[in-house]
């Protein structure tokens, strides 16, 4: 590499190896670790450890772990973004989680779901698209991650209960949406158990999906379909962000070429530092340098999942 500033690995390096040179040259020790445990045959305590530096008394997570929301309290979108590294270690039970499903007993709204940001982060730095009020509705964002993923690992908790029926009257009642709503449907569908109401419920959505044009299915014309209010200019939505593995049931919405053509993009989109792009608003210089790592891993791991050569 001599010649070239230290920042940028050789262009002629596989994906995977220059994602490294970017993780090892920006990331967080979290990211660092996961990238470690996800490519480089690293351990999940390693990981956990890493995890656990985010972690609260009150059983959630904090300290900007999802780097939009700065500050050291706790937060449902930090804990469902930990459930996420927990679910990817094969460590999402036992007693940890059990203090989780405290905390989100804790800060759940009337209804028993979870509002996006809690009245906590008042007074430390937020995205200004994560607005924080006093009574906080429910939100299918937050709460359908959350639980499809406890639902997957069989964690039953009597939180659950009010929150998954939250979910279906979400999911089932939606007319109008948005990328990341949606993406947070997949997730409670992936994981719920009534598997056929969730075919169900996914074939709807999916239907949703096409006819308000929520998935770019040309990557060459992008100005072709519509960004959602309050997105960034650019913040194009791709079927490979819904099916992030092959066995989703957001898989079934788009055919073999639209799938192709997304993976296509996707692996396009690395850049010449060797990570990938954050696409939504950056606001402030730490949360954008942050992010950025935590998509790479994320890339590199839909890539794979969908059995593209990643080096």
């Amino acid at each position: 590499m001599a010649g070239k500033p230290a920042e940028t690995p050789d262009p002629s390096a596989s994906p995977l190896a220059r994602a490294e040179h970017f993780v090892w040259l920006t990331a967080r020790v979290l990211e660092q670790r996961r990238f470690a445990y996800h490519f480089l045959r690293g351990g999940a305590d390693p990981v956990e450890a890493a995890l656990t530096a985010y972690l609260n008394e009150d059983g959630g997570y904090g300290h900007a772990l999802e780097p939009d929301l700065r500050g050291p309290v706790s937060q449902p979108l930090h804990t469902a973004h930990a459930l996420r590294v927990l679910d990817s270690i094969g460590r999402c039970g036992g007693l940890r989680v059990e203090r989780i499903c405290r905390y989100l007993t804790e800060v759940s709204t009337h209804d028993g779901a979870l509002p996006a940001v809690h009245p906590s982060q008042r007074g430390y730095p937020a995205a200004p698209f994560v607005p924080v009020v006093d009574d906080p509705p429910s939100e299918l964002l937050s709460t359908g991650p959350v639980v499809g993923l406890l639902h997957r690992n069989q964690v039953w908790h009597a939180w659950l209960f009010r929150a998954t029926e939250f979910c279906w009257a979400a999911v089932e009642g939606l007319e109008k949406s948005h990328p990341y709503e949606v993406q947070a449907a997949v997730a409670f569908l992936d994981g719920v158990p009534d598997r056929a109401r969730a075919q169900a419920a996914s074939d709807r959505l999916g239907r949703l999906v096409r006819d308000q044009r929520l998935a770019v299915l040309d990557p060459d014309r992008p100005e072709d379909y519509p960004v959602a209010d309050g997105y960034a200019p650019g913040e194009h939505h791709y079927p490979h962000d819904y099916a992030r593995v092959p066995d989703s049931l957001a898989r079934r919405w788009f055919t073999d070429e639209e799938m192709t053509r997304s993976l296509d993009h996707l692996a396009a989109s690395q850049e010449e530092d060797g990570g990938w792009p954050i696409t939504w608003r950056q606001w402030a210089p730490g949360s954008a340098l942050e992010s950025r790592p935590i998509v790479t891993v994320e890339a590199l791991r839909t890539l794979r999942a969908h059995g593209r050569a990643i080096g």
